[in-house]
């Protein structure tokens, strides 16, 4: 079976930093996409990042270009998201998700998803 779990969130303040990570397990992920999202109160829920198993394919949406950084330990089975120079809009509950095929941004796309885990910027 197979599992997604999220860890690393918090409270923190505007222009500070996390790192939240997802540890993977239950199946082989090669040939599949990993990817970060996250869903604020009453909107859409919304790509961040995207990455090849590999490592070879990264995707980010204009918001967070520059700020956040995903990268995959394929030894640990665990994807990162280095979140920097955080605002307040960035606070949502952020989510791992996996899918065969390559990185997209859309959510229906994903087959896998973790838990979720709350990042909350304050101003």
């Amino acid at each position: 079976q197979v599992q997604l779990v999220e860890s690393g969130g918090g409270l923190v303040q505007a222009g500070g930093s996390l790192r939240l990570s997802c540890a993977a397990s239950g199946r082989t992920f090669n040939m599949y996409a990993m990817a970060w999202f996250r869903q604020a109160p009453g909107k859409e829920r919304e790509f961040v990042a995207g990455i090849s198993w590999t490592g070879y394919t990264i995707d980010y949406p204009d918001s967070v270009k520059g700020r956040f950084t995903i990268s995959i330990d394929n030894a640990k089975n665990t994807v990162y998201l280095q979140m920097n120079s955080l605002k307040p809009e960035d606070t949502a509950v952020y989510y791992c998700a996996a899918r065969p095929g390559g990185s997209v941004s859309s959510p229906r796309l994903y087959r896998y998803w973790g838990q979720g885990t709350q990042v909350t910027v304050s101003s």
